[in-house]
């Protein structure tokens, strides 16, 4: 199996793209708006992947986090608050917040559960800076590390009992970046000591089943590789100083924060420490180049990544959809009334 996540370019697997697949025996998938027209559709192509490898249990995975970040939308799906809407109700009400979350969360993964995704990429526990770029702006829980743990934790609570993993990110701390890691690579200049309040919330919800790394330059930490190509970052700050010990997944590899080809990026991700190189942009060419370049996956990356399967797996205790949106509607009601 190939140590990495591949996306599909459009409603339906090509040709081509199922020869591919097939032969290279990646990972798992992201699926993005591109992939999303619906949910009829939406299952029938998650089918057809699983199909392709002959086995039920498949990593599929999705950027759905509500606000501004869902590839799912109305009104076909519902749209879903951004984070920022619970960490105005903490301010008033923790208790209500931390439930706001959990049954936000499996409202939402009971979209994914429906057309059979089975991960997400959420929540985002970077903790928010004042002045920072607003790359990550609404979509964090908060400026507190606490609070932000703690509607994390509620957050991958709630998308459990849909069935659904979730996956934290961006390890280690994207909240105080002073530009978009989609364009170029930011420069975190803060201390060790001052980083140590990014570190909090991935620390507390270190036994994540999965987690995501930045493409951020920390120069404490290393004052010449971002942190998902930087051996110590990977090995020292997230594995040592965090605790993460789950499948850990690169930010998307397309990003303009990373230099080189995108076969070169994965391959030097690997070799840091990261245990999926993801490449979301369905371009044949680099995903054949990634298949090319990476080792077979490892032992303990295939444990890490069984060890999510699992996670995702139906509990049977979800929820009433609609009643979950009126209970988390009831409690945010309170932060505005």
């Amino acid at each position: 199996m190939v140590p990495a996540i591949f996306g599909l370019s459009g409603l339906a697997l090509t040709d081509e793209e199922r020869a591919f697949f097939r032969d290279a025996d990646p990972a798992g998938y992201i699926l993005f708006g591109r992939n999303a027209e619906s949910p009829d559709q939406m299952r029938a192509l998650v089918d057809d992947l699983k199909a392709i490898h002959g086995r039920e249990r498949l990593y599929i995975c999705i950027d759905q986090e509500g606000g501004r970040v869902a590839r799912m939308k109305p009104p076909v799906w519902p749209a879903y608050p951004a984070g920022e809407a619970f960490d105005h109700l903490y301010d008033i009400a923790p208790a209500s917040a931390i439930e706001a979350v959990r049954a936000n969360a499996e409202a939402l993964g009971l979209d994914l559960a429906e057309v059979g995704i089975t991960a997400d990429c959420y929540p985002s526990l970077d903790v928010r800076q004042p002045g920072a770029h607003d790359v990550i702006g609404d979509r964090a829980f908060g400026s507190d590390p606490m609070r932000v743990a703690a509607l994390g934790r509620a957050a991958l609570a709630g998308l459990a009992r849909a069935g659904i993993v979730g996956c934290i990110k961006h390890m280690p701390g994207h909240g105080r970046a002073m530009a978009d890691s989609h364009k170029e690579l930011p420069t975190v200049t803060a201390s060790a000591e001052e980083l140590e309040r990014d570190l909090q919330p991935f620390r507390a919800l270190a036994d994540a089943p999965v987690g995501m790394t930045a493409h951020v330059r920390y120069t404490a930490w290393d004052a010449d590789l971002p942190g998902t190509l930087s051996p110590f970052v990977v090995e020292e700050v997230i594995r040592r100083r965090i605790g993460f010990g789950g499948l850990l997944l690169t930010d998307d590899l397309d990003m303009q924060a990373l230099s080189g080809t995108v076969p070169e990026r994965a391959e030097r991700a690997i070799a840091a420490g990261c245990d999926i190189a993801l490449n979301c942009w369905a371009k044949m060419d680099d995903m054949v180049g990634i298949a090319g370049r990476l080792p077979v996956m490892s032992d303990e990356t295939a444990q890490r990544l069984e060890r999510a399967l699992e996670a995702a797996e139906p509990s049977g205790t979800a929820g009433d959809q609609a009643e979950l949106v009126a209970r988390r509607d009831a409690l945010l009601a309170q932060g505005v009334a």
